[in-house]
């Protein structure tokens, strides 16, 4: 990759520290789940890339366990022709689930951590990660190993930091106990799902991990899979997601035929009028913004099987200094689904100092 062809160039991309750490990542960042890789491969990888990284995204995101390592593969290899420079790109992986289903290929052993990160590595032709995920919690493992090998794996140099990705509150904070307790290097940041349909474990389960601990979420699935688009009003079209994936999604594709499902879907419909009426925008760039607002966002993880898609989806970026508290009230109204605070019993709340 010394052969740079193009320079990175930020645009208006926003961007964000990852976390309490010095890492800074755009607002928008771009991911191969489902996508690059696995149902997209040869040159529209190319094309998706590189109109992302002309529009002010450089940073992308993948895992062993997309498409058994398919996209870790593919990533690398556009990452290669496209020719950048490799301290203009945040590139993340994430391990757990792994490329084969021996007793040793998943999970967060020392061995697998070790060795699933040299084989992601190797398939992306990179001799670094920026940041590397632990993908779940894995409760078969102890933590201070699961610490201590993250801890090696950065001492290596394969990666800057190591992060979370769908840990509950009591795992993360288990995790940085033992590397205070240690002096070993904490995890900066969680990657959760959160959209305006899915906002108890991100608005309040960590609710005290923002204050004690200043973690950074990178934000996944924060169209709620497509449902936020507005695409399954009507039922489910055929080149749609919950159809060519329907083994992933079957739970979902079942619960929008019952009551809570189409709850939802009432729920899309009306902040779809909103966003059109109110902002002159689509449902779509609405859900973005309002994630991408919030503060302990530290950058959306996109996906696009096509690159029109990527340049759609940044629209939301005009849309966020809309979000007055007028229209934020509105959407409340519309969702009915903030989660309620914890009991205080009548005390007044701390500051993350511990000071009324």
């Amino acid at each position: 990759m010394s052969d740079v062809k193009v320079e990175f160039d930020p645009k208006n991309m926003p961007f964000r520290r990852l976390g309490e750490s010095g890492l800074r990542v755009p607002l928008f960042s771009l991911g191969g789940w489902l996508t690059l890789g696995v149902t997209v491969v040869g040159d529209p990888v190319k094309e998706i890339i590189k109109l992302a990284f002309e529009n002010g995204i450089n940073m992308f995101d993948t895992a062993e366990g997309y498409g058994r390592g398919r996209s870790e593969v593919e990533m690398g290899r556009v990452i290669k022709e496209l020719g950048y420079r490799r301290s203009d790109l945040v590139i993340t992986t994430k391990l757990f689930f792994g490329t084969r289903s021996g007793p040793n290929d998943t999970g967060l052993s020392r061995k697998h951590i070790i060795e699933g990160t040299q084989q992601s590595l190797s398939r992306l032709g990179l001799d670094y990660v920026d940041v590397i995920f632990a993908h779940r919690p894995d409760y078969t493992t102890p933590m201070e190993e699961i610490v201590r090998a993250f801890n090696f794996v950065i001492e290596k140099g394969w990666a800057f930091y190591w992060a979370t990705s769908e840990w509950s509150a009591r795992d993360i904070e288990e995790a940085h106990h033992i590397a205070d307790k240690l002096n070993l290097i904490a995890p900066i940041a969680e990657q959760c799902q959160h959209n305006m349909l899915h906002r108890e474990r991100p608005e309040k389960e960590y609710a005290p991990l923002y204050k004690k601990y200043s973690i950074g979420i990178t934000v996944w699935s924060a169209l709620a899979s497509g449902l936020l688009t507005g695409k399954y009003n009507d039922g489910i079209p055929p080149e749609s997601r919950f159809a060519t994936h329907s083994d992933i999604f079957k739970d979902t594709v079942k619960n929008l035929n019952e009551e809570e499902g189409m709850g939802k879907i009432n729920k899309v419909k009306e902040l779809s009028q909103l966003a059109e009426t109110e902002l002159g925008c689509s449902i779509t760039h609405l859900a973005l913004a309002w994630v991408a607002r919030n503060p302990n966002t530290s950058t959306i993880i996109l996906g696009a099987s096509k690159p029109e898609q990527v340049l759609d989806n940044l629209k939301a970026l005009e849309v966020i200094p809309k979000l007055t508290p007028e229209i934020l009230s509105k959407i409340e109204e519309i969702l009915k689904n903030k989660p309620a605070p914890n009991n205080s019993y009548g005390r007044p709340p701390l500051d993350k100092y511990g000071r009324f």
